[in-house]
This record gives structure tokens, C-alpha cells and sequence, in this order.
């Protein structure tokens, strides 16, 4: 069985695959990752709930846009699972010609999207749109060139620069709203942060599919724990809430197959 963790800044994603089939899918927050036996404690534990023993893991592929956390992941991989490793990064085989400027800069994470959004969706254009802490926007054309994108603030991150940044304004659940006009502070928090992602994914979207792809079909992938607030919305095509998961397990082939 193959263990993927996709390492971000709030939380880790984490999934089991046996051969093809995601048995076993569970998240946990960053800033909790303590010392490689805390995490390792909890890898054990998490896989045991799931009916799956740490023996049966035979690799562990990895994506991080977190450095601090990298050797203690590893650490704990080689105390408590003892499987082959596998970081997805800069030189590692990925199926994209990567067209960014300074390949090294594109995030693992983004990169594991891409992968696994070509691989779910071959010949095709692709914008993909993973929000989580951070909103990424990434372009691969159908020939599988990563282009780049765009980077913006997630909902979390809005909200929390206003609560911080401000005298009197609080931190709100995030959610849809039922109006673009909110009748207490709170209700205008969540319009603002909801509509305002809204609109600016919606104007880079546009400007995405005619200045890159000359208005040709594109289909659109939304991904990461806010794209569900979106569903009714018609911003994506489709919501692939495992695609960072998938585009590691394929990754980690094309490294055993070369």
C-alpha cells in the first residue's frame, strides 16, 4: 500500500492507497506535527483505525510546501512505518513540461494537482483552482505544459488579517452566505470573504481561458476544502477533493517505472 501526505500550511493531507483504490483518506493540522514520534503515534493510530497495518505500508510519497516540517516527516517515516520514501520536488519525473521562469519556485502541492488533473482529464485544457490556505489558479495545456498561474489569499487567511489587523472586527465561520448584503458584522465578514473570492475567481478564470487558451474549451477543476462552498455556484466543471492525493500516487510511479 502506498501512504501520500500532502503537507500544507494548515494541514496535512493524508491518504492510503492499495493498487489504484483510496481506502483510507484523513487530515491533520500542521502546527500539531510535534516530534517524529507524536506524528508517528498518530500515523500508527490513524492507520489501525482504518484496518490497515503500518506493515502494509510499503511507500510513503510526500509533497511540502512546509521546509520546517520536512525532516521530521521524513524522521517519522523511517521510525514507524520503515517504508521506501518518496519527496515529490524539483528534478523528480512528473509527465509536465514545466514552463515556469524558475521551476524550483513552483509548489509540490500545485504540482501534484497538475499531475493528477492530467492524468484524470488526458488531452485537455486545464485551469485548476486548489483553496485551501492560499487560492492557486494553475494552467496546463492539453499537450501537458504547466504554464503557471495565479496566487491569492484563501478565505481563512482574509479573515484572519481582518481580525488581526482591525479594532472591532471578529473571526467568523466560514460559509455561504445568504445575501450579498450582511444586516450584522459578522453576516458582512462572510459576504465579503465569500463574494469577494467568488468574483476574483471568476474574473481570473475568464481572463485565464481567453488569454491563454484563445477562448478554447477548458475544463475547469475545483479542489481543496473551500471549492465545496462553490458547488452551486457553476465556477468549476468538476470538484476533485482527493486530486492533490491522486497526483502524488501517480508521481510516485512514473519515479518506480523509470
Amino acid at each position: 500500500m502506498l501512504l501520500c501526505l500532502d503537507v500544507g500550511n494548515t494541514h496535512i493531507l493524508g491518504g492510503v492507497f492499495d493498487r489504484d483504490n483510496l481506502v483510507a483518506r484523513f487530515r491533520y493540522a500542521t502546527h500539531l506535527i510535534g516530534t517524529a514520534d507524536q506524528f508517528g503515534i498518530f500515523l500508527v493510530n490513524i492507520l489501525q483505525t482504518n484496518n490497515i497495518s503500518a506493515e502494509s505500508i510499503t511507500a510513503t510519497a510526500v509533497s511540502s510546501v512546509v521546509p520546517s516540517c520536512d525532516y521530521t516527516i521524513r524522521h517519522t517515516i523511517s521510525l514507524y512505518l520503515k517504508s521506501q520514501y518518496f519527496m515529490l520536488q524539483a528534478g523528480v519525473k512528473t509527465g509536465l513540461n514545466i514552463k515556469y521562469k524558475n521551476p524550483n519556485e513552483v509548489g509540490a502541492d500545485r504540482i501534484a494537482n497538475a499531475i493528477g488533473a492530467v492524468n484524470a482529464f488526458p488531452n485537455k485544457n486545464l485551469i485548476i483552482i486548489d483553496m485551501g490556505t492560499a487560492t492557486t489558479l494553475d494552467s496546463i495545456t492539453k499537450k501537458r505544459d504547466y504554464l503557471g498561474g495565479a496566487i491569492l489569499p484563501g478565505m481563512r487567511l482574509a479573515m484572519e488579517s481582518l481580525r488581526t489587523n482591525t479594532a472591532k472586527l471578529m473571526e467568523v465561520d466560514i460559509e455561504r452566505p445568504s445575501s450579498y448584503v450582511g444586516r450584522t458584522t459578522r453576516e458582512s465578514i462572510q459576504a465579503g470573504l465569500y463574494f469577494g473570492q467568488f468574483g476574483a475567481l471568476k474574473e481570473i478564470i475568464a481572463g485565464m481561458k481567453h488569454e491563454v487558451f484563445n477562448d478554447e474549451p477548458v475544463l475547469t477543476i475545483g479542489t481543496g476544502g473551500f471549492s465545496q462552498l462553490f458547488r452551486e455556484k457553476s465556477l468549476f466543471d468538476v470538484i476533485l477533493p482527493d486530486l492533490v492525493l491522486q497526483g502524488l500516487a501517480r508521481a510516485y510511479e512514473y519515479t518506480v517505472q523509470s
